[in-house]
């Protein structure tokens, strides 16, 4: 039983590392604490492998148990006072093609509430459907498809001019 589950951890790890390391640094906003919290993430999910029920997917779960540990991690003391700037070499390597040479776009993203932010980078960046995130987040569709739209405007709202053609 144990080497089935280490085999079982160790697929999980290969499969969605990554993106589950990606996600944790974008809501911390430090590429360190984002490795510790994506290893607790890793650790949470082997010992919780006995009750996943299969109701969803296994990154799905993953991404669960990454937003409530980063939770965990902004609710300490001592996360206010840190220095939390990402640049965007400090994340791990991403599947679609982000190139701004600038970090404008993280900067922005990195800047909105909680909230808004996870369904950015759900959607997004991790490329989830509407159903899987909510899932993830344990809300309805409808509250992924207002929080995507609050967060579209805001986006918008401080990113305009930013992306247009100068001429």
């Amino acid at each position: 039983m144990e080497a089935q589950s280490a085999e079982c951890l160790e697929s999980l790890m290969h499969a969605y590392g990554t993106d589950i390391k990606r996600f944790c640094t974008l809501q911390l906003r430090d590429a360190a604490l984002a490795e510790d919290a994506t290893q607790d993430v890793f650790v949470k999910a082997w010992k919780a492998l006995g009750t996943f029920r299969n109701e969803s997917s296994e990154k799905t779960w993953l991404i669960r148990i990454a937003l409530n540990t980063c939770r965990d991690y902004q609710r300490t003391g001592w996360f206010r006072f840190m220095d939390r700037r990402v640049t965007p070499e400090d994340l791990p390597e991403v599947s679609v093609d982000f190139s701004f040479e600038d970090g404008t776009v993280a900067g922005e993203i990195a800047s909105l509430p909680s909230r808004l932010k996870a369904v950015i980078l759900l959607r997004y960046y991790e490329g989830m459907s509407l159903r899987e995130t909510a899932d993830a987040l344990n809300v309805s569709i409808a509250t992924v498809k207002r929080r995507q739209e609050k967060a579209n405007q805001i986006l918008r709202r401080n990113l305009k001019g930013w992306y247009e053609d100068e001429e």
